[in-house]
């Protein structure tokens, strides 16, 4: 009880009071006193009297978009698990629009728990100038976004991840690729549209034309079943998984064998992946590493002694995971 920290301590319990609410009236050495009883007494959990002697928390704020999607779900895991290894909780502030005002209400939220730093998962094109113009007082960094000036970032290399797709495919006989995307605001669906045309053109290959989708199953799907009745289709990298999940059912009702007919890429690698009929070829994407980096570049800024983070670093490697859906190009369909 407070009491008992104050009976320690040899102050009153209106100054334990003040102390743990960082209070500038208190004296260095007392605070000091104070702080050491609530450690002995195990008052507060010793993290948070860590904080309190620092002046700050040891909770991390965390802005993110569009949860229900796996990949920003697996992003926000990723951070939460990489906080807890080195003895941070996080909280987590999800907003349904990741604009100037809506961001601003999130850090808003999050300053009022006196977070030490802040995570903000900036996937859409609109965020990063939403980010730009944040007025936060704590340490901050972008996961997902473009480079956001001054403020360090983390992210996949989703161009690259795409180019994996495709040169697998060219690999197996194909000569060209489709392309599913995802959401055309979204950051990572551009990075992904991008890398897929390049790889086509740097091969010297038709690049046909992007058909638009919005990341659910339900657009694979709708692609699928347009796609169903093109016999110069062979080949089609999805965007993300669930896509790929519903133009796999698309293809088996339309009578289009996956891969003898119609290879398909995916990505993100979701648990269920090599689960599906058939079992998925897509591209992973680490999202423990991101959550380290990303928890790495904050630790930069809010530890003593600690190299300053600044700025964009090398991007998260993706990796191909060849499975069954996936195969040589027929002769002719």
């Amino acid at each position: 009880m407070i009491k008992d920290v104050a009976r320690l301590a040899g102050v009153s319990h209106q100054t334990v009071s003040r102390v743990l609410n960082n209070h500038d009236s208190v004296r260095q050495e007392t605070r000091e006193r104070v702080l050491r009883a609530v450690e002995q007494l195990h008052f507060r959990p010793n993290a948070l009297a860590r904080g309190l002697a620092r002046r700050r928390s040891d909770v991390i704020g965390v802005v993110g978009f569009d949860t229900l999607l796996y990949g920003p779900a697996a992003t926000l895991l990723g951070v939460e698990r990489a906080a807890r290894r080195v003895g941070y909780g996080i909280s987590i502030v999800a907003v349904e629009r990741l604009d100037r005002d809506g961001l601003a209400e999130a850090v808003d939220q999050l300053a009022a728990q006196s977070v030490a730093g802040l995570v903000i998962l900036a996937p859409v094109t609109r965020a990063v100038a939403a980010v730009r113009d944040l007025p936060v007082g704590v340490p901050v960094v972008v996961v997902e976004s473009d480079q956001v000036d001054g403020l360090p970032s983390v992210s996949v290399d989703q161009r690259a991840g795409a180019g994996l797709a495709v040169e697998h495919l060219l690999a197996l006989g194909h000569e060209t690729v489709w392309h599913l995307s995802g959401q055309r605001d979204w950051i990572e669906a551009r990075s992904r549209i991008d890398g897929w045309r390049h790889s086509l053109a740097a091969a010297g290959r038709i690049v046909p034309p992007v058909i638009s989708g919005d990341w659910s199953a339900q657009s694979g799907y709708a692609a699928g079943c347009a796609l169903a009745a093109r016999r110069d289709v062979t080949a089609v990298f999805c965007a993300n998984d669930q896509q790929a999940l519903g133009m796999l059912r698309a293809f088996r009702e339309h009578g289009v064998r996956v891969p003898e007919d119609v290879s398909v890429v995916g990505f993100d690698d979701i648990p269920e992946a090599a689960y599906l009929s058939p079992p998925l070829t897509t591209v992973r994407q680490d999202f423990d590493e991101v959550g380290r980096r990303c928890l790495g570049q904050l630790l930069e800024l809010l530890e003593p002694g600690e190299r300053r983070a600044g700025g964009s670093r090398p991007a998260v490697a993706p990796t191909l995971v060849v499975r069954a859906s996936t195969g040589p190009a027929p002769a002719r369909r």
